[in-house]
């Protein structure tokens, strides 16, 4: 197999400012786990230097194994009934003004995790009032009544991500399914919440595909689309299959807003939470 060279623009330029290591020392002191180091997140040093992480809640094993991710896949562990406060805690020593948390997949409970989900945003509410909130979540099998349990709870924005266009949605998601995350996404718009997505390019999708994937988010209530480069964590994942531009992720950037999303985040650096606070109304 032909790997990709890396272009410069991918280039990533390290911090070591203090509020990266008070980051650190808050995640590893309460054994919490965050997408941007299971993920391998090229940002996670400039985000953590901000102040700023992703939590992701329900263990570090994720019961799928979609193409593209590096997070651990297997039989996860119990879920940890004290990871609502801690997650809670956590974020009122980092001071977050904006936080955003996520989550592995769990198919091995009958909820999916949606009332540990619950719990975690209920305790976060309550030990931080003034911090606003952002959740990725998973497709709970496109089950809306689990969905309700997280709206109900009224986390400011509710993202979920396509990730990529329909015709590659089999080969790069296990068990997700394209129209599955276009209901979800749709019922969180129908509940009021700001609907979020993101997407990967470089996996082999058209323009074409791209321009349809952004009609089928905003026809289900989507408003804000995060648009960044696909990049193989490691030699078990799919392979990159094109790097693109700069110029034409601002080009698809100004396209998306022309489409009528209210807000864009396009960059071959930018991830789902990437500037997550500026996606706030």
């Amino acid at each position: 197999m032909t790997y990709l060279k890396k272009p410069d623009w991918l280039k990533i330029r390290l911090h070591s400012e203090q509020e990266f290591a008070n980051v650190n020392q808050v995640i590893k002191q309460h054994g919490l786990h965050t997408i941007c180091t299971s993920g391998r997140c090229p940002n996670l040093s400039e985000c953590w230097s901000r102040g700023t992480a992703t939590l992701m809640i329900l263990g570090e094993v994720c019961t799928r194994s979609c193409k593209f991710c590096n997070t651990l896949t297997g039989r996860p562990l119990p879920l940890d009934p004290t990871e609502p406060k801690k997650v809670a805690e956590s974020i009122r020593l980092m001071k977050l003004q904006h936080a955003v948390i996520t989550s592995v997949d769990r198919d091995d409970l009958s909820d999916g995790g949606a009332a540990a989900w619950a719990e975690t945003i209920r305790e976060v509410k309550i030990l931080n009032p003034q911090t606003t909130l952002e959740v990725l979540i998973p497709d709970f099998d496109g089950k809306t009544e689990l969905i309700d349990l997280i709206i109900n709870e009224k986390p400011n924005i509710i993202s979920h991500n396509l990730e990529t266009v329909r015709s590659l949605t089999p080969q790069i998601r296990t068990k997700a399914r394209y129209d599955t995350s276009l209901k979800v996404l749709e019922h969180i718009a129908s509940r009021g919440i700001e609907a979020k997505t993101g997407i990967m390019l470089g996996l082999g999708e058209t323009e074409e595909e791209v321009l349809t994937l952004m009609g089928d988010a905003l026809a289900h209530g989507c408003t804000i689309l995060t648009i960044g480069q696909y990049m193989q964590p490691s030699r078990k994942n799919v392979a990159v299959s094109a790097y693109i531009t700069p110029e034409k992720f601002d080009e698809y950037k100004q396209i998306a807003l022309n489409k009528g999303f209210r807000q864009v985040e396009s960059g071959p650096l930018v991830r789902s939470s990437y500037h997550a606070e500026k996606h706030i109304q």
